[in-house]
């Protein structure tokens, strides 16, 4: 069943719970290494790390963020982009606290018919001082299929 618009629109500034998230190094390093890219020096984290850290960080989950906008499964979801700003090296065995909300909901139609929900929610990473360590936002395209409007 499609969400109605309303519903949607009721998401955007939502918080997601936060909480604190470390990446291990064996961790870091197997993420690094499925990027078949060399390690990074002096526990610094492969960038590929906020694809999921931030997520996980948050106390959420994929199926979590799908439940939220009312998509069955990963084929319901495309990824129009993301964005990661970097405001100081993530590193290895450092705690970050993460918090994070949804920043817009927008619901449109393609030239075809077909209806989706722009989805994009942002998750910051802040170092133990409380600086702003990193930030990544993702914008997702929630399909909803051909619909007469």
């Amino acid at each position: 069943m499609i969400p109605s618009e309303e519903y949607m629109l009721s998401l955007i500034g939502n918080r997601f719970p936060g909480g604190k998230r470390t990446i291990d190094r064996w961790e870091n390093y197997l993420l690094t290494d499925c990027t078949t890219s060399p390690q990074l020096a002096d526990g610094l984290v492969h960038p590929i790390a906020l694809f999921h850290i931030p997520i996980q960080g948050v106390q959420t989950s994929i199926a979590e963020l799908f439940e939220i906008g009312r998509v069955e499964g990963a084929g319901s979801v495309g990824l129009d982009g993301y964005d990661w700003e970097f405001f100081q090296p993530i590193r290895e065995g450092v705690e970050y606290s993460c918090e994070g909300q949804i920043l817009e909901v927008e619901r449109l139609y393609t030239d075809s018919g077909s209806m989706y929900d722009r989805f994009v929610f942002a998750i910051e990473l802040s170092d133990q001082e409380g600086e702003l360590a990193a930030r990544a936002t993702c914008f997702w395209r929630l399909r909803r299929g051909k619909v007469e409007h």
